[in-house]
């Protein structure tokens, strides 16, 4: 039997339009309310907010950077503290060697954090997006992918080499990286809001093991290696620390 959310929860968050990610890391922020979210990539998500259509989503980290009308929640988001296995560089080329990235389009926040750790590395290739589906990246020698479409291309059998952006990120600031949060529109009533969707978190959470054994996407063995291992969900100290480190490398006048 499917665990139940508390009514109380459902109703508070029945004023709200909510967006999410279509993506397995967001099964645990989003159980029990599944059916009141409007699922889409984060770009797509971005656009929906700026318009007005959400009130709030879970989006790219990056987006609450760039626009003065968003508000970040806190509590809760899609994080991780080492190999985050869904968003990583696939590359046939030696790193030093590569000219181009060909990108997933759907993450401006992986797209940021991909550029940031290769200007560490003192490596400045082209970056171009990504003109086919995610079945067709294999195609290409060096390419970005994020979520989904990135643990399938993991388990497709693909020769190229895999960079976790997670692990390399906590190689080279011994940080979290804090991929995706709750972002809302400043007009709404965050306060009321925030506490409703950590109230969801934390029922998620408690639920991990439901998840793991009965959602859809992959196997029952990667669902336990990667949600509450690989992707960790609470914005924390050393979390918001990570967060600030990205700002600023961003941001560097800042």
């Amino acid at each position: 039997m499917h665990p139940q959310l508390h009514p109380e929860i459902q109703r508070g968050l029945s004023t709200f339009r909510i967006g999410s990610v279509p993506y397995l890391n967001a099964a645990p922020l989003t159980f029990g309310i599944e059916d009141r979210i409007s699922f889409a990539p984060p770009s797509q998500l971005s656009r929906s907010l700026i318009r007005g259509d959400l009130d709030v989503a879970l989006l790219s980290v990056t987006e609450a950077m760039h626009s003065p009308g968003f508000v970040l929640l806190d509590g809760y988001g899609i994080c991780s503290d080492g190999p985050v296995l869904s968003v990583f560089l696939a590359h046939q080329d030696p790193l030093e060697e590569i000219d181009e990235i060909y990108l997933d389009p759907a993450s401006c926040t992986s797209v940021r954090l991909l550029q940031v750790l290769m200007a560490d590395l003192g490596l400045s290739p082209a970056y171009k997006p990504l003109p086919v589906s995610y079945d067709e990246a294999a195609g290409f020698r060096n390419v970005l992918l994020i979520g989904n479409p990135a643990i399938r291309f993991l388990h497709s059998g693909s020769s190229h080499r895999i960079l976790d952006l997670g692990a390399l990120w906590q190689e080279q600031t011994n940080l979290p990286f804090v991929y995706a949060a709750w972002i809302a529109n400043k007009n709404v009533d965050t306060r009321w809001l925030n506490e409703l969707l950590n109230k969801v978190a934390e029922f998620g959470l408690q639920n991990l093991p439901y998840i793991h054994k009965f959602h859809s996407d992959f196997s029952e063995a990667f669902r336990r290696r990667y949600l509450g291992q690989a992707i960790q969900y609470q914005i924390g100290s050393r979390e918001t620390t990570g967060l600030q480190q990205f700002y600023k490398k961003n941001f560097p006048a800042v």
